[in-house]
């Protein structure tokens, strides 16, 4: 996985992420029925490229590079792989 979504998304779920994705791997998008239900978005490991394009555009800072994800979010590693494992 390149990048990770955390904590800081939950409850805000700005959605500048999604719409700079070069390959569409944000979800939930606005459009999909489980935005309203989920509390953060996610980043695709499988879909990632590494571009590096969400993290600029992210209001509260809560996309980091796997390497430079805080120690204290290390579990958003595995929510953000859970959630496409779930779909």
């Amino acid at each position: 996985m390149a990048y990770v979504i955390a904590e800081p998304c939950i409850g805000t779920k700005d959605s500048a992420c999604v719409d700079v994705c070069p390959v569409d791997c944000i979800h939930p998008r606005k459009d999909e029925p489980a935005f309203e239900t989920e509390t953060q978005l996610y980043i695709n490991p499988d879909e990632c490229i590494d571009c590096g394009a969400c993290v600029p555009v992210c209001p509260v800072t809560a996309i980091f590079a796997l390497e430079d994800l805080p120690q204290k979010w290390t579990e958003y590693t595995k929510i953000n792989a859970d959630y496409y494992k779930k779909a």
